[in-house]
Formats: structure tokens, C-alpha cells, sequence
């Protein structure tokens, strides 16, 4: 058994204290490029080999274990693989950045009001994609949300620029939030992001410690949350893999890794310490 390298003095302390009391932990983690190999088409995302079992083995003991993501809730169930396998009967996933919540234990989902401003910027985007000379850019619908993707473009760095302001612009008019990330813009409710969803979730669980393990910038929100949450007494560690090269999130992580094995390796790890320290 070997302990992932831990850069900083408060992911060592998150560390132990997941170790010493896993029944007060909370595991949570993105999707896309963490759990799952970021891939061209979304809905060809997968769960990466392995990551399910290591969730499983650190759900017998943790409190909770949670895949926090944009996509609806049932979409990223789907897409994962997390229904019916073993070991995961108290799985949560919280969808739309927290907007919706689906439980294993019941296969229920919950879900809060779509602002009618979403349903506005997606009969609107069309439009807006033609007058700025990106019509082709991709156009992920998240129901509560709206993605434009630039990825598939012959120059996605400079389709990507081309749409800033149109799309900021689109966003103030229907009073939603432009969110950057890894060659995608995302037109999302106000007040909706991953720091929110993780603290409710902390607050629901009575969390004293957390791993939270994220790839790009709208995994920033969860990451400053949880460093604020330290100051109120929460353990945290903060993983992050190099998939969408997101450099503000690499460098406030507790830990780095590249890709989706990587994560694999760490929450195995995880999952080994606990069951020595039991």
C-alpha cells in the first residue's frame, strides 16, 4: 500500500482524518475527465476501468460517496454505470450542478425549477452561433442548462474566442451565467455551481471530511468551497487530474494526477489505508 503524494499540509490532514473516521467522510467527485476519459462525443463517455469497484470498497465505510456533475442526473447514471452495481445502493448523483439529486437506494430523482431564461438562450443560441460565424459548434442540451462545444472545430481556440462576447452578451440578456471550461462556454442558472452542491451536500451528511476530485474550471467552485469550509473546521483533500489541463485548478489541488487511472490509483489507496487503519 502506498500514499499518493500529497502537496500540501491540509491535504495530509484531509488524508488521515478520511482514514482515521471514514464513517464522517464524504467521497465526491466530477464525471467527465475524473471518473470517466474525456472523449469527443459526450454521450460516449464511460466510466473508466476500475473506478466503479474503488467507489464500491470506499462506500462500505465512508459516509457517503456522490458524482457531483453539469449533466442531468439521469444521463450521467446512465452513462457511468452505476445502476444496480455492487456496493453502490447509497450512491447519490447530483445533477445540473446540484439542480437535481437521484439516489440509488430509490432510483428517484428530485429537482428543482428550471429558470425560464434556459428554455430563452436555446431557442436563441441558433442565431447567435450563425451571426458569429460558428454555426457548427457543438450544442449540448442539459435541460436546466446550455453548452456550446468547440472541440470538434477545425480551430476550437479561436471558435471558442469568436463566441465570448455573443454569448456573454446572450447570457446578461436572459439573465443566466456564461461559465468558461475546457473549449466550451456554459450558459447555466445564477446562483447554480458545484460549491454549492458541495455544500450542501456536506451540510446534509454532517461531513467532517471530504475528497472532492475534479478537471476543469467548473470544478473551481467545489474547490473553493471546500478550502472555506477548512477554515471552519472540515478536513478536505482536493484531487485533481490533468485531463482538461485547467492550470488554476491543478495548482490548488491537494493532489495531482493525470487522468482518470490515476484516480483509480488514488481512491484505491484510499480504500487500502482505510481497511488498515480498521
Amino acid at each position: 500500500m502506498s500514499t499518493p503524494v500529497l502537496l500540501t499540509e491540509a491535504g495530509r490532514l484531509g488524508w488521515e482524518a478520511i482514514v482515521r473516521d471514514p464513517g464522517t467522510a464524504v467521497i465526491a467527485s466530477d464525471f467527465d475527465g475524473v471518473l470517466s476519459p474525456l472523449v469527443e462525443d459526450p454521450a460516449m463517455s464511460r466510466s473508466a476501468p476500475g473506478v466503479l469497484d474503488a467507489l464500491a470498497r470506499l462506500a462500505q465505510t465512508v459516509n457517503q460517496v456522490a458524482i457531483v456533475t453539469g449533466r442531468p442526473a439521469l444521463v450521467a447514471t446512465e452513462l457511468s454505470g452505476v445502476t444496480g452495481h455492487p456496493g453502490l445502493g447509497r450512491l447519490v448523483v447530483l445533477g445540473h450542478y446540484g439542480l437535481e439529486r437521484w439516489e440509488a437506494a430509490t432510483g428517484a430523482v428530485t429537482s428543482e425549477p428550471v429558470p425560464s431564461g434556459v428554455a430563452e438562450a436555446r431557442d436563441r443560441l441558433p442565431g447567435v452561433l450563425q451571426a458569429a460565424g460558428v454555426p457548427d459548434a457543438f450544442v449540448e442540451d442539459k435541460e436546466s442548462s446550455v453548452a456550446v462545444h468547440t472541440r470538434r472545430l477545425p480551430d476550437p481556440l479561436g471558435a471558442l474566442e469568436a463566441l465570448r462576447t455573443p454569448l456573454t452578451e446572450l447570457a446578461e440578456s436572459v439573465e443566466l451565467r456564461l461559465e468558461p471550461g475546457n473549449l466550451v462556454f456554459e450558459l447555466r442558472p445564477p446562483g447554480i455551481d458545484k460549491g454549492v452542491a458541495m455544500r450542501r451536500l456536506v451540510g446534509s451528511t454532517g461531513a467532517r471530511s471530504v475528497l472532492y476530485g475534479g478537471d476543469d474550471l467548473g470544478d473551481l467552485a467545489a474547490f473553493r468551497a471546500l478550502q472555506e469550509l477548512r477554515s471552519e473546521g472540515l478536513y478536505a483533500v482536493l484531487l485533481a487530474t490533468r485531463s482538461s489541463g485547467a492550470t488554476e485548478l491543478l495548482d490548488a489541488a491537494d493532489i495531482v494526477v493525470d487522468d482518470p487511472a490515476g484516480v483509480v490509483t488514488v481512491l484505491t489507496a484510499l480504500a487500502d489505508a482505510i481497511a488498515v487503519g480498521s
